[in-house]
């Protein structure tokens, strides 16, 4: 499998699916629609959304029919990405090669394209018209998770911690708890919202859990290391800013070789959750080494 064909080929059909499920901008508040699209449309790799039909598709299911579960997930990103970049957080200028929301639109309407795009996410997981072909007993554990990864009990609560903890010394344990939050907790849940609505068993929704919370922890400690090594041109943003605003990352706290080794084991436990799994898993697997050797 060619996961560079893979990729290409699931990006289209998610941004396809976002063209037809995203309402277009009209009426008074067309603004906040248009500022919403500005940053979905912006591109990006759709790795969550990815996640999700790749995790469907381990377990024996259709990636197409899971769409509009993964559709709402990148909403979901790319609202935490808008409110990542507001000055009240990180106070950034560029986004994938493009300005920031609040630099074209505002601080206000940013904030309330956020929002909506957080709201709309909802919308899309509860529309029976877009949700007709999945279980609704399924769906409804799915909606559930997701907004447990995305709230205080994860996203949330992971840039809570990031921005508390700025400038400020601390354990390890701390560090774990922000990174799994704030990234690992929607990385798990997305592949996981896959192997339900797929139909996995208990015991192959458990293990691509477990393979969710390590990739998407391996993602976050390459997103700290790309911040010190990696080119600006390609990250579509710019580097160094982990170090000028004193965040605690994995390279600050445990040094970056410590940073480059624990990355590589968390691919590999990744890739040991799958045992169980044949073929079909293969997306998964290569997935959890892109990861690591990405350039941004």
């Amino acid at each position: 499998m060619d996961l560079k064909t893979y990729l290409e080929e699931k990006r289209t059909l998610v941004d396809e699916a976002l063209k037809d499920f995203f309402p277009a901008p009209q009426g008074p508040a067309a603004d906040v629609f248009k500022s919403m699209a500005y940053s979905l449309f912006a591109g990006g790799k759709r790795l969550r959304p990815i996640l999700c039909m790749a995790g469907a598709e381990a377990v024996g299911g259709k990636g197409r029919a899971v769409l509009p579960v993964a559709c709402a997930l990148e909403l979901i990103h790319t609202y935490s990405l808008i409110h990542d970049d507001l000055p009240v957080m990180d106070n950034d200028d560029l986004r994938r090669g493009k300005p920031t929301n609040h630099r074209i639109f505002g601080e206000a309407v940013a904030l309330l394209a956020g929002d909506g795009l957080l709201t709309e996410a909802f919308r899309f997981m509860a529309d029976p018209d877009l949700t007709r072909d999945l279980k609704p007993v399924s769906l409804l554990q799915v909606i559930r998770l997701v907004a447990d990864a995305a709230g205080c009990n994860g996203m949330v609560g992971g840039q809570a911690v990031d921005i508390l903890m700025e400038g400020k010394q601390v354990e390890p344990s701390i560090l774990e708890f922000l990174h799994t939050h704030k990234t690992g907790a929607l990385s798990a849940a997305s592949v996981a919202s896959g192997a339900i609505l797929g139909g996995g068993r208990e015991e192959e929704v458990a293990a691509i859990t477990r393979y969710g919370r390590n990739m998407g922890l391996a993602f976050q400690v390459a997103d700290d290391i790309l911040d010190i090594e990696g080119d600006s041109e390609k990250l579509g943003k710019g580097v160094g800013g982990d170090a000028r605003k004193r965040k605690i990352t994995y390279p600050s706290v445990m040094g970056l070789e410590s940073s480059k080794g624990i990355q590589r084991t968390l691919m590999e436990r990744a890739i040991e959750d799958l045992r169980m799994f044949g073929e079909k898993a293969t997306p998964l697997r290569k997935l959890a080494v892109y990861i690591i050797e990405r350039k941004k």
